[in-house]
């Protein structure tokens, strides 16, 4: 087997409660190299072509990269990919985090959810173990309130989870999957192929490494990134990445009133140093990288924010804020708290607004179409409540 995979290919049947596992010949890894190769090959071998990506055929499949969960920073992310209930395609996301590592870790380098479950269900991974357990007492939950709840009923409180909130049930087209509360897997609808397959969450706790062939050159690219990020990334380091606002605003590059214009005047209530100088609790990071440019954002009345969400990115600021006209940062961050929550992707969703916004200016969209908000741009409340 080549260094960097684990051998094992985990294939659950929701709708026979099945769990099958695959050992592929060292060829395939060699051929499709993990990840979207995975996904991609599974797609075109197993998928009949004209499937309702809503269905039970269709297939939801989580794969790790060839460097998942080597102790590197940059080594934590995982794609997942379906056939798209939006565009109707191709369709996969990425996210960072520590579920793909630790999903990796646990022995699987890919899973393959096939079928719908009969009852809404989450799947418990402890290493060599797959369990599917009942979820009906977490659906319509926010995906906070889950993770808390299945981290205590399996007994481990650092269990790392891929969830959906209630816009994946709802199979709402652009929900996300949200890995460990603030990262997301977004734009393609993964969410709400997760959600038609009556699966709430899966959840992994791992005890073993990943195995590399040159220890000594992992480890001193680790030590090097250690030693190094704070001059190589400064800016990512101090502002996390929002920092990138500015210079997006400079080049008309920042999307403003539904991409109207390109620069927002309101640019320095929002960008990363007001965010850090503000509303920034503190920083955290994903598997193995110090650079930790996640924000942990804290807020008061009358938009308190939990900070287990995180806060927001730039696409978020961007989408929730910019383009929506709306300079209220406080605002903008109990938004990302929301999406997260709900598992949608925080871009679609500002885009979606921004573009109801502009069709009630221009009186395409009357008050009464609005359900009598004043879906103007700027309008922090409105943004809100249209989430």
């Amino acid at each position: 087997m080549p260094y960097g995979y684990r051998g094992k290919i985990a294939r659950i049947d929701l709708t026979n409660g099945r769990v099958s596992l695959e050992q592929p010949e060292e060829n395939f890894y060699r051929a499709y190299l993990g990840g979207r190769g995975f996904i991609a090959q599974y797609m075109l071998k197993e998928l009949k072509p004209g499937i309702d990506p809503l269905s039970p055929d269709n297939k939801l499949i989580f794969a790790n990269g060839v460097i998942t969960g080597v102790p590197v920073g940059g080594c934590g992310r995982n794609s997942v990919g379906a056939k798209s209930p939006l565009t109707y395609a191709y369709g996969d996301a990425e996210a960072g985090g520590y579920f793909g590592a630790e999903l990796k870790r646990a022995g699987y380098d890919a899973l393959i959810l096939e079928g719908k479950a009969e009852k809404p269900v989450y799947i418990w991974i402890k290493d060599d173990v797959i369990t599917i357990k009942d979820a009906s007492n977490l659906w319509g939950k926010p995906t906070a309130v889950s993770q808390e709840q299945i981290r205590s009923e399996v007994g481990e409180s650092i269990a790392r989870t891929a969830q959906i909130g209630p816009a994946g049930e709802n199979m709402v087209r652009y929900a996300c999957i949200i890995n460990d509360l603030g990262h997301a897997a977004g734009r393609t609808g993964m969410g709400a192929v997760m959600g038609s397959k009556n699966v709430k969450a899966i959840a992994v706790k791992a005890s073993k490494n990943v195995e590399v062939w040159d220890k000594d050159g992992i480890k001193s690219l680790a030590l090097w990134l250690r030693d190094n990020y704070k001059t190589l990334a400064k800016r990512l380091v101090d502002e996390g990445s929002d920092y990138v606002l500015f210079g997006l605003n400079r080049q008309s590059g920042l999307p403003t009133r539904n991409f109207q214009q390109g620069s927002f005047e309101g640019v320095g209530k929002i960008n990363g140093r007001t965010m850090r100088d503000t509303i920034v609790k503190r920083r955290e990071g994903c598997w193995a990288c110090p650079i930790r440019c996640k924000t942990i954002v804290a807020t008061n009345a009358p938009y308190y924010v939990n900070p287990a969400y995180g806060g927001p990115e730039y696409e978020t600021v961007a989408s929730l804020g910019s383009n929506c006209g709306i300079d209220d940062l406080e605002a903008i961050a109990k938004g990302h708290e929301l999406c997260n929550g709900f598992s949608l992707d925080a871009i679609s969703t500002g885009a979606s607004i921004a573009f109801a916004m502009e069709c009630y200016e221009r009186g395409v969209l009357t008050k009464k179409d609005a359900d009598y908000l004043e879906l103007k741009f700027g309008n922090h409340e409105a943004m809100l409540e249209m989430i």
